[in-house]
């Protein structure tokens, strides 16, 4: 190791800005003694030699997979990989509902929330890097004066700092691992966020058609029983049957009728919560729903991948095992601290009397240092913090394993939620069709008079009942296929391979660049800020 040090120095000024003093006391530092700044990297060079990493090195744990899917017989469904991770687009075919996703990809405030948490764990994992490096770095100066036996004294110092704690045990490189693992956390946290979003808009758009769809039903029930109102007031008016059968029929109209109000008010709050995920007030949404273009259909079949795929593609169980990863990284950190901690550094300055006189040979004072530091009468409170991390990095890696197991629990349930509904669905379609007939068969036989009106009653509210049924069931197979492609961990890929930190507003970006330019560079490029 060789240290080469300039002697060179130029006339100082008589006067000087503090720009210039600095500058010289940088031309100080190139002085310095060359035996001290040989010292100085041989004791760095000897700590660096000799690190180690305590705690855990850290591999991804092994856990339960199925092997294939409960139900891989049934004709809809095949173990082919999702191959549109837009899975809205290629199952619904439902072009309002492509606009609201662009939408709500652009405008949700829970997105943006998320991007901004992945900012901040960008963040933390710069401190930690940074940590690693000279901890210490201090360019200091001051003026005093003081009198003493009636003589007045000015004194006048500079000085530069350094100190570093050399990673001797992996302390800081432990750290850097864990908040690496917490980065990767976060940005798994925002592709949950994006899951979740895409799920709750397509789930409510649909919704908000079902409730469009049965409130058609029950319109559609309400003339057939005005007309039965008008069929039996005609009835009686003729004295062919009592007011028995007029009052039984205005009671079945009033209570359908009923039913209107409760369904335009779960519609009205339907189109709330869908505003709120598009960030956008409910007052500025009503008119995209003004026509109701009927419930959006299913696919005839469906692409589940294999159960392993989930481990990749799920969100949660990402967030999960990165969540572990880092609170491996804590234990090593934990167990530094049972070692003593070595630092080296020093300092170079001038002092004089007289500002004049400040960057003079013999006013300059450097020194160096090496020291160690080690809580020995803490070793207690230490190891039970190594245990306490090493039991949190238990609890997370069952919480990890319990994720994958749930997750897998998910997809079952989902999978057989909508092949059962479909079930039902072909069913309640051939009871309304029957219902809807011998709604007209009763009403035509009641005033042949070849029966009474309590068959027509029974009917008639039969068929309200079916009708709104088979509506409500059509929505729910729907909504079903939305919990299998949330339950299969497929939609947030749309972010492909950009940062979630990318995706924030431009507009966004420029307010936290004028609240403060400690942003230029990170948040956008130079040219733009």
């Amino acid at each position: 190791m060789s240290c080469t040090l300039s002697q060179d120095r130029q006339p100082e000024p008589a006067r000087q800005t503090f720009m210039d003093r600095a500058g010289d006391l940088l031309s100080m530092t190139r002085r310095f003694s060359t035996s001290g700044v040989c010292l100085l990297l041989a004791m760095q060079a000897l700590l660096i030699s000799g690190c180690v990493n305590l705690g855990p090195d850290y591999q991804i744990p092994e856990v339960a997979v199925e092997s294939d899917w409960l139900v891989r017989e049934d004709p809809p469904l095949t173990t082919e990989p999702l191959s549109d991770p837009q899975w809205w687009k290629t199952a619904f075919q439902d072009d309002d509902l492509n606009k609201l996703v662009e939408a709500a990809l652009k405008q949700n405030l829970t997105l943006r929330s998320a991007g901004l948490r992945v900012l901040q764990s960008q963040q933390q994992l710069a401190i930690a890097i940074g940590n690693q490096y000279p901890q210490t770095q201090q360019l200091t100066g001051a003026k005093s004066r003081e009198k003493s036996t009636g003589v007045t004294f000015d004194n006048y110092n500079l000085g530069f700092n350094l100190s570093w704690e050399a990673d001797f045990w992996g302390r800081f490189r432990r750290q850097v691992e864990s908040a690496s693992a917490d980065l990767d956390a976060s940005v798994a946290s925002y592709d949950g966020a994006v899951l979740s979003m895409l799920s709750q808009v397509a789930q409510n758009y649909i919704l908000i058609r079902t409730f469009q769809d049965r409130i058609e039903v029950a319109r559609s029930s309400i003339k057939n029983q005005e007309e039965s109102v008008r069929i039996t007031q005609a009835k009686f008016d003729a004295g062919e049957v009592s007011e028995l059968d007029k009052d039984q029929a205005e009671t079945l109209l009033h209570n359908t009728r009923a039913t209107v109000p409760a369904l335009e008010t779960s519609l009205q709050q339907l189109k709330n919560s869908l505003a709120i995920l598009l960030g956008l007030p409910p007052q500025n949404f009503n008119y995209l729903f003004d026509k109701n273009l009927g419930i959006p259909s299913v696919p005839a079949d469906i692409a589940l991948g294999m159960p392993q795929d989930l481990i990749r593609r799920r969100p949660d169980i990402r967030v999960a095992e990165r969540q572990l990863a880092a609170q491996s990284g804590q234990i090593g950190f934990a167990e530094t601290e049972l070692y003593p901690h070595f630092s080296i550094g020093g300092s170079i300055g001038t002092s004089s009397e007289n500002s004049s006189d400040l960057f003079k040979n013999a006013s300059e004072t450097w020194d160096l240092f090496g020291m160690f530091e080690w809580n020995i009468f803490n070793y207690g409170r230490l190891q039970s913090n190594v245990r306490l991390q090493d039991a949190l990095f238990q609890q997370l890696l069952v919480d990890y394993r319990n994720t994958v197991l749930q997750a897998q629990g998910e997809v079952e349930n989902a999978i057989v939620a909508y092949l059962k509904g479909q079930e039902q669905l072909l069913s309640y379609k051939s009871a309304a069709d029957a219902s809807r007939r011998a709604v007209n068969i009763a009403t035509i036989q009641y005033q042949e008079g070849a029966v009474g009106f309590n068959t027509v009653i029974t009917t008639l509210t039969a068929d309200v009942q079916q009708q709104d049924l088979l509506s409500s069931t059509r929505g729910t197979v729907a909504t079903n296929l939305v919990e299998v492609y949330k339950a299969l961990g497929g939609g947030w890929e749309v972010r492909g391979d950009k940062d979630p930190v990318d995706l924030l507003p431009s507009g966004m970006k420029v307010q936290m660049l004028e609240r403060t330019k400690a942003w230029k560079g990170v948040l956008m490029d130079d040219s733009d800020s």
